[in-house]
């Protein structure tokens, strides 16, 4: 294949040759070798695109008229509005199988302020620190409180969350009694027997009792510096001081005859001192044996 090539150029030789000898005598343009290049490129070009090139059909878009928006409200559910719960404080509350005195502070030195019924209920705001009493809502003053004793109370809801109150000062002590009927006895003669509550805030040391039978106007009296409880016709029980809030039986001196179904009236004097003296206090009763 080497051995070929000279040959083969040495006759494209000659043919030119031999053609530019026939061929009339013509000037030909001078062209530039970088602009024959060039045009050969793009002609090349040209033709490549041109077989390749696929043809393009314009499509006319024909634009759909969109439906018309209309806005459908749902209506909403009605919400019934939650009940609201407010957590409201629950005040205990009391009541008593007694009718029971309510005084200015927790004690029987206080003085009385009013009392709760049996039927009666009260609030309760708080109690002292022996749990003893109770500090209520009076149930006599709207606006007021007072002390109730517990021993006959019923409080209910939670009371022990109360607070504790603490007691106003103790006023002044005062001297205070109670005398009630207790019974008629008998042994050579007929007495009647008193209970004596020891109420007020001093201590008592002597006494004297007056027993009037108003039906015949008889009277016996007696004086002592001892309290005494005659039982029968053999025993007696005495005490030389009757303490704040002590109870003890006394009884009358003795009458002639049996005073059943007559109406009696015993007058009590009670003294701080010894022989009627210091302090004294009476208080009378009426009763029928």
């Amino acid at each position: 294949m080497r051995k070929s090539t000279p040959i083969l150029l040495s006759v494209t030789v000659l043919v030119i040759v031999s053609l530019a000898c026939a061929l009339p005598s013509v000037s030909a343009p001078t062209q530039d070798v970088n602009s024959i290049l060039g045009t050969a490129i793009m002609q090349t070009m040209v033709s490549a695109l041109t077989q390749t090139a696929q043809v393009i059909v314009p499509v006319d878009i024909v634009e759909t008229p969109s439906a018309a928006f209309t806005p459908i409200f749902t209506p909403a559910e009605a919400l019934t509005p939650s009940p609201v719960f407010i957590a409201t404080a629950v005040i205990p509350q009391v009541s008593v199988s007694v009718a029971t005195n309510c005084r200015g502070g927790p004690g029987k030195v206080y003085d009385r302020v009013g009392a709760l019924l049996i039927g009666q209920v009260a609030e309760v705001y708080g109690r002292d620190t022996t749990g003893n009493y109770w500090y209520i809502r009076n149930p006599n003053q709207s606006n007021g409180f007072c002390w109730l004793w517990g021993e006959y109370a019923t409080v209910t809801g939670n009371f022990a969350a109360l607070p504790m109150f603490t007691p106003p000062p103790t006023p002044t002590p005062m001297p205070a009694f109670e005398a009630d009927y207790d019974g008629l006895e008998t042994c050579a003669g007929w007495w009647v027997d008193l209970t004596l509550t020891n109420t007020g805030g001093i201590s008592f040391e002597s006494i004297s009792l007056t027993v009037r039978d108003t039906d015949t106007e008889n009277v016996v009296s007696m004086y002592s510096d001892n309290f005494t409880d005659v039982d029968g016709c053999e025993d007696s029980f005495a005490k030389d001081v009757l303490t704040p809030g002590a109870k003890h039986i006394v009884s009358s001196p003795g009458l002639a005859y049996d005073p059943s179904g007559h109406k009696l009236r015993a007058t009590v004097t009670l003294c701080s001192r010894d022989g009627q003296n210091g302090t004294c206090i009476t208080e009378s009763i009426k009763f029928t044996p």
